[in-house]
């Protein structure tokens, strides 16, 4: 074979790998509009917040792409708002200045990312002041799966996860930075949103059938707490640090999740038996003001908790 034969050859090779990937990339188009709502942030539904939010609801929805995908995204401030609002993904590589600019009451920004890095990152409004958008709502997920699945097995249940601290008066701007008057702690917008242990007035909990490997999608939106991680009568079998499976832990009792930091936490309950976990931040202030998350393992598990739109429960 001639050279010149053998170099055309590897070329058209390199051109359909390159070809193949744009190919399977595509663009996600993501929607969203900035609501000012009273939202009930306790299960008895008689504590309220002035909140701001991304489409009415704490969290925001979940985002999920590929690797590789472009995120067209567009955020809407409808003109009966009274504040500015934005949008700040941390899977994006962009510019501060621009893509992630305040939008003012009546007006539209759309701007495209290319998702790049595996895993899975906190979204939020970077209005300012930044510290009053977040503890108020807006915040939300964005999934980014990788295209290396190694170290990454696939998952039976999925389940998204987001800590807040909830501050009764958002306006006391100083409080807010001096970590001051923090009252509770949400998980999916309300305390004790899926613990019916110490709240009577729960009624979800995550489910799987025993032996299940269970993924949780786990997202500091704290303003200023780290939250350690634990599943009380458990062990996380595997932790992704960042949710990327090149930085995989194994056999992690607790694990540390700073603020604004995703990681993606894999559990599997006994399959010779029904268990129940508790998934606790095991920080006692913010465990006994809301952050426990039951998981029950049962045969009888509902088979739509942790599919499709049931891995973020309202």
């Amino acid at each position: 074979m001639s050279k010149l034969k053998s170099v055309t050859i590897v070329a058209m090779m390199i051109a359909g790998v390159f070809s193949a990937q744009q190919v399977l990339a595509k663009t996600v188009k993501v929607t969203m509009t900035a609501m000012e709502v009273d939202l009930p942030v306790n299960n008895k539904g008689d504590v309220k917040m002035a909140a701001w939010t991304f489409d009415g609801s704490i969290p925001g929805k979940p985002v999920r792409v590929e690797e590789g995908d472009t995120v067209d995204f567009t955020l809407v401030n409808p003109p009966e708002n009274k504040n500015s609002h934005a949008m700040d993904f941390h899977a994006a590589q962009v510019d501060v200045l621009n893509e992630f600019a305040e939008v003012k009451p009546g007006q539209t920004k759309t701007f495209k990312f290319e998702a790049k890095v595996p895993g899975v990152f906190m979204y939020h409004c970077g209005a300012g002041p930044m510290v009053q958008h977040i503890v108020k709502g807006m915040y939300g997920v964005i999934i980014v799966e990788p295209k290396d699945k190694k170290n990454y097995p696939k998952a039976d249940r999925e389940y998204v996860l987001i800590q807040q601290q909830y501050f009764p008066d958002t306006e006391n701007l100083n409080a807010l930075l001096e970590n001051s008057g923090w009252k509770g702690a949400m998980i999916n917008g309300k305390m004790f949103h899926y613990d019916p242990v110490h709240e009577p007035n729960a009624t979800q909990v995550l489910e799987s059938k025993p032996g299940e490997r269970v993924r949780i999608f786990f997202v500091n939106a704290n303003i200023n707490n780290p939250v350690a991680l634990h599943p009380i009568a458990g062990i996380w079998d595997r932790v992704y640090i960042n949710g990327n499976p090149k930085n995989t832990l194994y056999g992690i009792q607790t694990y540390n999740v700073a603020v604004s930091e995703g990681s993606t936490f894999d559990i599997v309950s006994p399959a010779d038996r029904p268990t129940n976990f508790a998934i606790v931040d095991h920080a006692m202030g913010a465990a006994l003001r809301g952050a426990i998350t039951v998981l029950m393992n049962k045969p009888d598990a509902d088979p739509k908790k942790g599919h499709g739109d049931q891995i973020l429960i309202r």
